[in-house]
């Protein structure tokens, strides 16, 4: 379990550089050091309350850290070198090399003098990122007991809201620290990076790995040494040796095969899941929260505050999924979350139309204030109980073994790449698009429930052996199976 922990960990770190982020890019100490353009602008008397935070280079701050994610991801992924990387190295090295890169990372962000030192460090943290990202799921998949599996593996994705939740409390308390709180929000990422480090290195790597390595009498001491010595391993690690063995026979133009038609419902759900929950308006939560909150009136200590309670929702939400997702189905949650979002998300446009910015008011009352606060809050937690939680079980249970690896690593590096995109245009848009940027994403919102609805197949308990059964018996993918089922008639009736 304590191995199993400390690759959940992993996701501590990323989600503490997510949750930080925001609250630095709206502290008074960061913005008169690097960006004393948005401190004049916040106090003149003729700024537009939606164009405060509207600076490319202040916003590049927090995206470039998914550019350097999305450039590791490939790396790390079997698109191009990344099988390669993790056989060689293993995922316990990969870990460890991400736990270095953050630890570096957060030593030259807390130390910059200059922006491009703090996008130097930011990129340093995105490679970080999408090695552990790339990694650490693999590992608790391989080193968790199997009746606990889907737990540990969902323990990362609550490992990443916990570090939010850390970091919004660390800003809370740094933020009212004159000319270097921003420094220490930065900086106390490092403590989470050690314990990576260490950890990696006391850890054993995992069976999977050393196998597909060419080690098995390592990775049968290393699966005695996680099960326990009084443990029976020969049944699990003939299993073992043979999923790589299949797996290293597929391994070759997987690429390829997403390509062809009979496995274009795949392919189909590869690129719009990542895709659309980008556009469930998640930029918002996860990242810049504290810069809405300001937005609308909060002082600079609050907003931090109110990201941090939104962050604690969106914690608790992940959780419940974890509990009800096997009892509902994906697809009621997926239906549940995105009709309430849409709700929830006009209600937010329609205070800020009505209230922000009119009767010659820079923000809003206070009343109107906390009602966005309290929408948000009703608001994330319905994208926790869906999108959020969902979005990787879905992708990891709907593709076959053959393209089990390339379908995961495509669709993360869609993500990171669109994490960048989002997160550099997001003040831009809230500036020219105002309140309307909340019906931008209720649309797109609307959009992807009714795609679930028609395209999404439920998979709830479902083994991932006889998952293809499913798609082949869905109204619209079945077409892409018929060559698979005239096949299996052919060879019953001969």
């Amino acid at each position: 379990m304590a191995i199993c922990l400390m690759a959940a960990s992993c996701g501590l770190v990323f989600g503490y550089h997510v949750g930080v982020a925001g609250g630095v890019t709206q502290m008074e100490s960061f913005l008169n050091k690097f960006f004393p353009e948005v401190v004049s602008g916040m106090k003149s008397a003729k700024r537009d309350a939606y164009c405060m935070y509207d600076n490319q280079l202040l916003t590049a701050f927090t995206s470039s850290m998914y550019i350097g994610s999305s450039l590791s991801s490939l790396v790390a992924s079997r698109v191009t070198m990344a099988s390669r990387v993790t056989r060689r190295v293993g995922r316990q090295s990969v870990m460890l090399i991400g736990g270095v890169l953050f630890l570096f990372g957060s030593i030259i962000n807390a130390g910059a003098v200059t922006v491009s030192m703090l996008i130097m460090g930011q990129m340093l943290l995105g490679f970080g990122v999408g090695f552990t990202t790339q990694a650490a799921p693999l590992y608790l998949a391989e080193t968790s007991p199997p009746r606990w599996r889907g737990a540990f593996t969902i323990a990362y994705h609550i490992f990443v809201c916990i570090g939010s939740v850390i970091a919004n409390m660390v800003n809370y308390l740094t933020n009212s620290m004159p000319y270097w709180g921003w420094r220490i929000s930065l900086g106390v990422a490092a403590i989470p990076a050690i314990i990576i480090i260490v950890g990696a290195l006391l850890v054993t790597d995992s069976p999977s790995s050393l196998v597909l390595r060419g080690e098995p009498d390592k990775a049968r001491v290393s699966l005695q040494h996680i099960r326990g010595s009084d443990a029976n391993i020969e049944a699990e690690f003939k299993d073992i040796v043979c999923a790589v063995e299949e797996a290293c026979q597929n391994e070759q133009g997987a690429f390829k095969r997403l390509c062809n038609k009979r496995y274009r419902p795949y392919a189909v759900m590869m690129v719009a899941i990542p895709v659309f929950f980008q556009l469930t308006g998640m930029i918002v939560v996860f990242v810049l929260a504290p810069v809405l909150f300001r937005t609308v009136g909060f002082s600079s200590q609050k907003a931090i505050l109110g990201s941090a309670i939104v962050n604690l929702v969106t914690l608790c939400a992940v959780i419940t999924s974890t509990f009800v997702v096997d009892r509902y189905g994906r697809r009621s949650l997926f239906l549940i979350g995105g009709i309430s979002m849409i709700i929830f998300q006009v209600a937010v446009s329609w205070i800020l139309a009505e209230h922000l910015g009119k009767h010659n008011a820079v923000t809003m009352a206070r009343s109107y204030a906390m009602a966005v606060l309290v929408l948000m809050c009703l608001y994330t937690f319905s994208l926790g109980l869906s999108w959020d939680s969902l979005k990787w079980v879905i992708l990891s249970e709907i593709h076959p073994v053959e393209t089990r690896s390339v379908g995961q690593a495509i669709s993360m590096t869609i993500a990171f790449v669109l994490y960048f995109i989002q997160a550099q245009v997001f003040t831009t848009l809230l500036c020219n698009l105002k309140f309307g940027i909340f019906l931008f994403f209720a649309g797109w919102v609307l959009a992807m429930t009714a795609f679930i609805v028609v395209l999404l197949p439920e998979t709830k308990g479902v083994p991932l052996e006889a998952m293809r059964a499913v798609w082949a018996r869905h109204w619209y993918w079945k077409r892409f199976f018929l060559q698979d089922i005239n096949k299996h008639d052919l060879s019953s009736t001969g």
